[in-house]
């Protein structure tokens, strides 16, 4: 895999440049939603999950918390979809659940634009060609997520992941930028 000027050099530069800004501007919105989520769901106001990254590398992604941690009579968390709040349907609508990836971008685990990591465990049930995937640094918003995000199969997934993987220019990554901010306005995908 070949990568051009952009991918190798400037995309990191733009990731710091853009995420710090958006964590700036956003840190009233962040600050609001962190102040929501401990009233609405309790601590931690911060859901952390392993996620394989560059080179297959494991980072600790962050995320708003968007269930509670009701359990049953034994112990054990409630299934997922008991858990779901209204309040955590409305931030993964509006994908306020994901604002403090930022921190991950300007840490150097993510980026604006790649692959979405995936769960640890589904590298096992990934081909060596879809692991490619891991050659470049996973993003908060990719292609899959803009060509169907939640509507598309996981093969389509990851094959619109090697797309990308195999063609990143600045104005791919632009064009994915904007369909991502439209999506999110929508409130489609």
């Amino acid at each position: 895999m070949r990568q051009g000027i952009y991918a190798r050099s400037i995309k990191r530069k733009l990731d710091i440049l853009l995420s710090g800004t958006a964590l700036v501007v956003l840190s009233p919105v962040m600050a609001v939603t962190a102040w929501q989520v401990r009233k609405k769901l309790g601590s931690p106001v911060l859901f952390t999950q392993l996620r394989p990254g560059k080179g297959e590398k494991i980072f600790k992604m962050y995320k708003f918390r968007t269930m509670t941690d009701e359990r049953d009579a034994k112990g054990n968390l409630l299934p997922d979809e008991q858990r779901l709040t209204e309040f955590g349907k409305f931030l993964r609508e509006s994908s306020l659940d994901e604002l403090p990836e930022l921190f991950n971008i300007l840490k150097g685990d993510m980026s604006i634009v790649g692959p979405r990591p995936q769960l640890v465990r589904d590298m096992v049930f990934m081909t060596k060609e879809q692991r490619r995937r891991h050659k470049v640094t996973q993003g908060l918003t990719g292609l899959a997520q803009v060509s169907g995000r939640n509507n598309i199969s996981w093969e389509e997934k990851l094959a619109y992941d090697q797309e990308y993987v195999k063609h990143i220019t600045f104005l791919g990554d632009l064009k994915i930028i904007f369909k991502t901010i439209g999506n999110v306005l929508k409130k489609e995908d």
